[in-house]
């Protein structure tokens, strides 16, 4: 068994395990059990950060493409050899399944390899000029300077991989700030990049409350650019404060991702994939496929199918058995979360909310665990419908008409990922231009990898992760004009 490390942070090259501020408890949710602590830096601690990426950002950004890829490329190495040991603390800090967890840490290393290679690749572009007097127009793309990346828990290693990666290979120096109850997968990753050369500075890495720490790393002078990923209502408030200070800002935010499957589809394969990942990292996944929107021909089939799929998913602690399907959600919050998602539907009094076919109830025991839940036809205005559950609650809705499902599908101002399941070329075709979503996937639910971009529409948020925009969100566009000396 693999201990727990000790968590530390990282200023300037030196690894800091005391918190000027404090610490908080980091516990392991499938079992309710605190299982170490984590520093809480100080402003003090933050500016130290602050100063650090500051100077560090004069040589880097400096430095050339093809020794950056080589430093992101070594630290790509490292992170797939330790692996198991990262995904055992994965594992116990958020409750996903070892495999699952193995399988973000290798999508982490891809994801850094090819951001790592934009570094060689991106030199910018020549343009013609209209006058033989002007010799050049040259535009280059030129790293924005020091940034804050904002992570969340439900991706512990490879949303602050995309950040991070993006932002050096760019020629950025970061400040990493991640979640709060997920701190050492964060800093297991930050390792691998100290341990592949990375020179003291480029990438700090500290802990705190949220909204104090955000707050002061957004204020200051130093900072050029923030990335940030969680919720909408987080993501409009840092970004107003960005704003105020006019801080290049990245948010992708929350989704609500609907999922169409038309009467042309492959039935069997479309229960089988959507089942499968509408439970991965028990629905905790912010391209979750969520709104089932089926054709009433094959409704009632697709409700009892997916409903038995549910039933049958072995939930447990992944981290005493590696067998199971789904771990816990993260804290208690997210178990009163859904408990209010169910009872809405199971109101008394308010008509027809919708059946709870399989599910619905908190797991008894240690830990934080709630049934895969099954819910048919909810209520157009129930909190199902209407609000992102984050969890393992799928709702399936039955339609008519092909149009009246796109309607159903764009209803809602989140517009991360949208799915659409069908045989017929010309209704996929449609159905791929009328999503209105970042990222559309039919036939498949993998909406990401490596060389494409990710990020949303509407209250989901704007521009991309990943893909050559993973690497250009990190930089300025710089147009530079050369005449003859003579006139």
């Amino acid at each position: 068994m693999t201990a727990y490390p000790t968590v530390k942070m990282l200023i300037n090259g030196e690894w800091i395990a005391a918190g000027e501020a404090g610490a908080m408890d980091v516990v392991n949710p499938a079992t309710g059990q605190v299982i170490g602590q984590c520093p809480k830096a100080s402003p003090a601690q933050l500016d130290a950060a602050l100063a650090a990426a500051d100077e560090a950002f004069v040589t880097w950004s400096k430095t050339p493409g093809a020794q950056r890829y080589a430093i992101l490329r070594r630290a790509a190495e490292l992170l797939r050899e330790r692996a198991p040991a990262i995904a055992h603390t994965v594992t116990a800090e958020m409750g996903k399944p070892r495999a699952q967890a193995v399988g973000e840490i290798a999508a982490s290393g891809d994801m850094i390899d090819f951001l790592g290679e934009e570094a060689k690749r991106r030199g910018g572009r020549l343009i013609p000029a209209r006058s033989d007097s002007v010799i050049a127009q040259t535009v280059t793309h030129e790293p924005v300077g020091p940034c804050v990346l904002l992570t969340p828990w439900n991706f512990p290693v490879n949303l602050p991989a995309k950040k991070i990666a993006g932002a050096l290979a760019a020629g950025c120096t970061a400040i990493l700030k991640p979640a709060e109850n997920t701190p050492a997968s964060a800093q297991l990753l930050v390792e691998c990049f100290v341990d592949a050369g990375l020179p003291k500075g480029v990438l700090n890495l500290v802990y705190g409350d949220p909204g104090p720490v955000s707050e002061h790393l957004i204020a200051a002078p130093a900072v050029r650019k923030v990335s940030f990923t969680g919720s909408t209502a987080v993501g409009k408030q840092l970004g107003a404060l960005a704003a105020s200070y006019m801080k290049r800002f990245t948010p992708e935010l929350g989704g609500h991702a609907p999922v169409i499957v038309s009467k042309h589809a492959d039935l069997d394969r479309a229960v089988a994939a959507c089942a499968a990942t509408k439970f991965r990292n028990a629905g905790q996944v912010c391209v979750s496929p969520t709104r089932f929107l089926v054709a009433r021909e094959v409704y009632d089939r697709f409700v009892a199918e997916f409903a038995a799929r549910a039933s049958n998913m072995k939930v447990g602690d992944p981290g005493a058995d590696d067998s199971v399907d789904m771990g816990p959600l993260a804290h208690a919050r997210r178990i009163a979360a859904m408990e209010a998602v169910v009872a809405d539907v199971s109101s008394l009094g308010a008509g027809n909310r919708g059946e709870v076919v399989t599910g619905g109830s908190v797991i008894a025991g240690s830990g934080f665990f709630f049934q895969p839940t099954v819910i048919a036809n909810p209520a157009p205005d129930s909190r199902f419908m209407t609000e992102e559950p984050f969890g393992p609650i799928a709702g399936i809705v039955p339609f008519d008409a092909i149009e009246d499902a796109v309607r159903i599908a764009n209803s809602l101002r989140y517009g991360l990922a949208a799915y659409a399941f069908s045989g017929d070329l010309d209704e996929a075709h449609y159905l791929g231009r009328a999503l209105r979503a970042g990222m559309v996937g039919i036939n498949q639910l993998i909406v990401s990898s490596p060389e494409t971009p990710f990020g949303g529409v509407g209250d989901s948020g704007f521009g991309s992760e990943g893909g050559e925009e993973g690497y250009l969100a990190f930089t300025d566009t710089k147009l530079v004009v050369m005449a003859k000396a003579g006139g």
